[in-house]
Order: structure tokens, then sequence, then C-alpha cells
């Protein structure tokens, strides 16, 4: 259903540190980045856009992960680069009988996931 979605941060170092380290498991990179902001994604298409500025407010994005490994390594990566944990990896049965998932919150605590639904 979406194509993209921009986040503006507060701080684009931080975020770019965090984003590039917990998307790595999920086989997203860092596929744009200038001073205006940066862009992650599969190779050559970034669909996730971070922009500086005043955050918004705390927003939830979602990524689908291919394996509970995938998962765990998106949660230990994330923390290694200064996420803080909001959801430890593992089932969550209360949101599906498949649903596995590990949160985090972002430097400017969004809610970030990595999920198998």
């Amino acid at each position: 259903m979406f194509d993209h979605l921009g986040i503006r941060v507060t701080d684009l170092a931080a975020s770019v540190r965090f984003y590039t380290a917990a998307l790595a498991p999920l086989g997203l990179v860092l596929a744009s980045h200038d001073a205006s902001g940066a862009g992650f994604g599969p190779p050559g298409a970034p669909a996730l856009w971070l922009s500086p500025g005043a955050a918004a407010g705390p927003v939830h994005v979602a990524f689908r992960a291919a394996s509970p490994a995938a998962v765990l390594a998106f949660h230990r990566a994330g923390l290694e680069a200064g996420g803080r944990d909001n959801g430890r990896p593992g089932p969550r049965p209360d949101y599906g009988p498949t649903y596995h998932a590990a949160f985090l919150l972002d430097p400017d605590g969004n809610n970030v996931e990595a999920v198998i639904a």
C-alpha cells in the first residue's frame, strides 16, 4: 500500500548509525545520504526517508523479517547502535499465532519493529 515513508529526526548522524545497523540484518541498506537526509531500503530503492528537523512525535514503523534469527540480529544490532529495548525478540501470540517480533526505540523515540507475521 505504501511507496515510501518520511520521518523527521533531531540528529541525522545518530539516526543513520542506528538504522544502518538495525536494518542490515533485514537486508535493508543506506541507499541515499546527504546533508538533506538519508534513505533506507533494498539496494537502489530507498523507501524510508529520514530528514533533519524537529521530530513530529513518535511513530511506529515495522519491517518484515525473513527469520527469527533476523529478528534477533535486528534487535542486537539496534541496541549496539544506540537504540533502546521496547520489546525483546520472541513470539507474540496475542498479536497472532505466527507473529514473532522485536521492538526498539530509535534515537528520537520512534518504535521500530522487525516482524515475521
